[in-house]
């Protein structure tokens, strides 16, 4: 049993913030405007950057899908920016200089994140909640 969750559950959920924790370090190299003051605080934000993509971002899709029909899904895009912006705002030592730097960085790191989970990750494999959903 717990070998089970240890494969299925827990070691996916450390690969992907580990790829969420480089793709933000990346982006700190790339964007003057996003900044850590240590790495304490590159790894709480790429935890809390994936609970707030888990759980407010599908909120945030529902309630904008109007507008993100509107905009031919242009408005995701804003969605993520959003989601950095607010992990920012809630982490001592993470510094945005503003929306762009979060619209143009959150682009990049979703990218980023995308194509080393495709290297990383098994084929066919995504990460599964215990609810038999699948994350990413």
């Amino acid at each position: 049993m717990a070998d089970m969750f240890l494969a299925n559950y827990l070691i996916p959920f450390l690969l992907h913030w580990a790829i969420t924790a480089l793709s933000l370090w990346a982006a700190s190299r790339l964007f003057h405007g996003l900044k850590f003051d240590n790495a304490k605080s590159l790894v709480i934000s790429a935890l809390l950057l994936g609970f707030a993509n888990a759980i407010l971002k599908p909120l945030l899709v529902v309630l904008t899908f109007p507008l993100t029909l509107v905009t031919f899904g242009l408005f995701l895009l804003v969605i993520n920016a959003l989601m950095l912006l607010l992990v920012a705002a809630m982490v001592r030592g993470f510094r945005l200089s503003g929306f762009w730097t979060a619209l143009f960085a959150s682009v990049f790191i979703s990218l980023l994140s995308v194509v080393m989970d495709a290297f990383v990750s098994a084929p066919g494999r995504a990460i599964r909640m215990p609810n038999g959903a699948t994350w990413v």
